[in-house]
């Protein structure tokens, strides 16, 4: 199993420095760098007989790739890709003919081989000339380009031959992109999973790691539109991002600001939600949270600041369980949220205006948090943390929004 994770865009600059920093703590002793050594080399070498040929080496294959030279070719690949850098991608492609139908990071990955990597970017004529030069892997990156919004380069691979599969509203649905999702659907695709289950796309979009809101209002429009029906919960009208639905919610329930919501309220299981709550991808929990807590964590900023203006209470607290956990406001949650976003924006505007609104940045509770799809799986508890402490303490600091962090930092020291 790989020690490291290889990012979709490798750098092989940074790549070439840590080879260089391995090779440097295998010769002082390091042990996490003579652990490495041990696990990924294939010859019985001492640290202070290692070679930089050899930290190199070990580094690819920490990282899953099988060699340096072949780590070195998926970055030269990628970068040429994400540059639109087509007489690059076409030399590499000609040297090694197998490269076409590799993964381009030289890792198994949903990104795919070089022609469906450059899919999901949009990079036309790279995937018409991979195309020519024998890339296979069609029906691939037409799903990416879906999945990725990416519809022009979608109707092209739809004009050469690739079709809407069985489950493939379910790419889109994952990354809540309503530009790909309209074009699958206006090509014939069923909303359903590859099971044939039609509650599946609509919990993927509440459940994703995504946040994208404005693609996520837009993929349940087009599902009720085509029939799928949507519970009418205040809850709902958050993930549809509709104030005029929560308007009329709030004339039927008065109380409705300082509510909380259990839950399977939030992720409802007759909308296929799973009934493993680490699987509803969000990051302070939010179970027993208020309408602004579900706002912070799905970036319904819109709808924070119509809840606020309507007397929302921006220190309301979650509901504790019995265990004691629980008590946090809305606050905790721009601190430790989930870390992928359209452009991978991470902000601090929603702390922002919490703050403004007078929100206390001392506020304490104790939390704890099992996170999925990653290493580390295992639940961390916190007792009676501080918004700020929440986040410095943290078990995974690419969670933490640090610009949120500071800004609640700055806003005065905590006794």
């Amino acid at each position: 199993m790989p020690a490291f994770h290889l990012p979709v865009r490798p750098d092989l600059g940074q790549l070439r420095t840590r080879a260089r920093e391995l090779l440097r703590d295998l010769h002082s002793g390091r042990p996490d760098a003579v652990e490495l050594l041990r696990e990924h080399h294939p010859d019985a070498l001492t640290p202070a007989e290692a070679r930089l040929t050899d930290a190199q080496l070990v580094l690819a294959r920490a990282h899953g790739v099988a060699s340096w030279p072949r780590l070195k070719q998926a970055c030269e690949l990628t970068a040429a890709i994400w540059l639109d850098d087509l007489e690059t991608v076409e030399r590499l492609v000609r040297r090694n003919p197998r490269l076409l139908h590799e993964d381009a990071r030289g890792v198994p990955s949903n990104w795919g081989p070089p022609m469906s990597y450059a899919a999901n970017l949009g990079r036309d004529r790279i995937v018409e000339r991979l195309g020519e030069l024998g890339a296979t892997d069609l029906q691939h990156a037409f799903d990416r380009a879906c999945l990725q919004g990416q519809t022009e380069t979608a109707r092209m691979l739809y004009d050469l031959g690739a079709r809407p599969e069985p489950g493939a509203v379910m790419g889109p649905a994952e990354t809540q992109s309503g530009d790909g999702m309209a074009l699958l659907l206006e090509l014939g695709a069923e909303i359903a999973d590859e099971h044939g289950a039609r509650s599946a796309p609509v919990a993927m979009l509440l459940e994703t790691y995504c946040r994208n809101p404005e693609g996520k209002h837009r993929c349940l429009d087009l599902f009720e539109a085509r029939g799928v029906e949507l519970p009418d919960t205040a809850l709902m009208a958050v993930h549809r991002g509709s104030v005029e639905r929560l308007e009329h919610h709030l004339r039927r329930d008065p109380d409705l600001l300082s509510r909380t919501f259990a839950h399977d309220e939030i992720y409802p299981r007759t909308l296929g939600c799973h009934e493993d709550t680490t699987l509803a991808l969000h990051g302070t929990p939010l179970a027993g949270g208020t309408l602004l807590h579900l706002c912070v964590d799905y970036d319904e900023m819109e709808i924070a600041r119509w809840l606020l203006d309507r007397g929302a209470d921006p220190d309301a607290p979650a509901a504790v369980d019995a265990e004691g956990f629980g008590g946090h406001t809305a606050l905790f949650g721009c601190i430790v949220s989930q870390p992928w976003r359209v452009g991978l924006r991470r902000d601090d505007a929603m702390a922002a205006l919490l703050l403004e609104r007078g929100a206390d940045p001392c506020a304490r509770a104790s939390l704890r948090k099992a996170l999925r799809f990653v290493a580390d799986e295992s639940w961390h508890e916190y007792r009676n943390v501080t918004v700020a402490e929440w986040g410095r303490r943290f078990h995974d600091p690419s969670w933490v929004n640090t610009r949120a962090l500071e800004l609640v930092e700055r806003s005065g020291p905590c006794t």
